[in-house]
């Protein structure tokens, strides 16, 4: 029974990116268990590709699903044994500098505008994003995961995805990782957890459909992809995540985003910081119960370089203190 059990808080039946108690179908990680627990083992090459982990974290903090517990055993939080560090520290929140002068996101809304009229890259869907995010469960320390996820398409609508556990902060050491079950254990700097090409796929439906370059339409379209008739700051930025996690946008699409995010306002200029990637941004800041999320864009393109979401509550039935990083992504090109 207690390996049933396990297999059905796994399935998870409320997709990572949908809103709050929506209906709708399994996503594909909740496919994939759910068949393993009626049918067997799981399907083989041309599965859907699975989600990213750090979702996860986000509703069990906002306790929006009672069964969408993260599963973490006391072995895998551990280097060899009792007292052993964990795999992987979970990394500091960004510190944005003290002497720095905010940059309001309507003046930066403006630079994108101007730098997408000036030309720039072009809109590519795939992504290539890094990702750290803590998974908890009520009866374990929380731990990190580290990921770095490549998305490519082709012309003829295959596409590849490419995931590895790395942590850029320590090359080579050892990190955490998750094996096809989706337990975390402890795997070398680089290994492949997911590497896989899929069959054409033509959907037209948002965030699949090509992403338009106005902010009006683009508002539409988030709004169709995270299925509400209406975007405020937190839900903007759960859609801008979500579009950053299938396309890499063009500068046209940059600045339509980052004209977006200026005229729903809630997004508070806090200044200056690097991002874990080492590189230079503005970050604006929002905070709701429990939580602030810290959207850093470039200062020169508009474009959105990453998105942190921090504790700013103790949460002690989950080991979470406040100030630890609930999650974190980096796009690139």
């Amino acid at each position: 029974m207690a390996d049933e059990l396990d297999l059905l808080r796994r399935a998870n039946p409320a997709p990572a990116d949908a809103p709050p108690f929506a209906d709708g179908p399994l996503d594909p990680h909740g496919e994939r268990h759910l068949h393993r627990l009626l049918h067997g083992p799981t399907p083989s090459p041309g599965r859907p590709a699975r989600p990213r982990p750090a979702r996860r974290g986000v509703r069990l903090a906002w306790g929006l699903a009672a069964g969408a517990v993260v599963a973490v055993t006391a072995v895998a939080l551990l280097l060899g044994g009792p007292g052993t560090p964990p795999a992987v520290a979970a990394p500091r929140p960004l510190v944005v500098r003290a002497d720095a002068t905010p940059v309001p996101l309507d003046r930066l809304a403006e630079r994108a505008e101007a730098a997408a009229a000036d030309g720039g890259p072009a809109l590519r869907r795939g992504t290539h994003v890094q990702s750290w995010s803590l998974g908890m469960s009520d009866d374990a320390p929380p731990i990190t995961l580290p990921e770095e996820r490549i998305v490519r398409w082709t012309a003829d609508g295959r596409h590849t995805e490419l995931v590895v556990a790395t942590d850029p902060r320590h090359p080579g050491r050892p990190v955490l990782g998750e094996d096809e079950d989706g337990n975390p254990r402890q795997v070398e700097d680089g290994h492949v957890i997911t590497d896989a090409t899929y069959p054409p796929s033509w959907s037209d439906a948002p965030p699949a459909s090509r992403p338009p370059h106005e902010a009006g339409r683009l508002r539409a379209y988030l709004e169709e992809a995270q299925r509400t008739p209406s975007l405020d700051t937190s839900r903007l930025l759960d859609a801008a995540a979500l579009l950053l996690d299938n396309w890499t946008l063009g500068a046209r699409e940059s600045a339509a985003l980052a004209r977006l995010l200026a005229d729903t306002g809630g997004l508070r200029p806090a200044g200056e910081v690097t991002d874990r990637l080492g590189r230079p941004g503005q970050a604006y800041v929002y905070e709701t119960t429990g939580v602030r999320r810290m959207l850093i864009m470039d200062p020169a393109t508009g474009a959105v370089l990453g998105l942190e979401t921090t504790f700013t509550e103790a949460q002690p039935e989950y080991g979470v203190t406040a100030g630890d990083v609930m999650e974190y992504s980096a796009w690139t090109r």
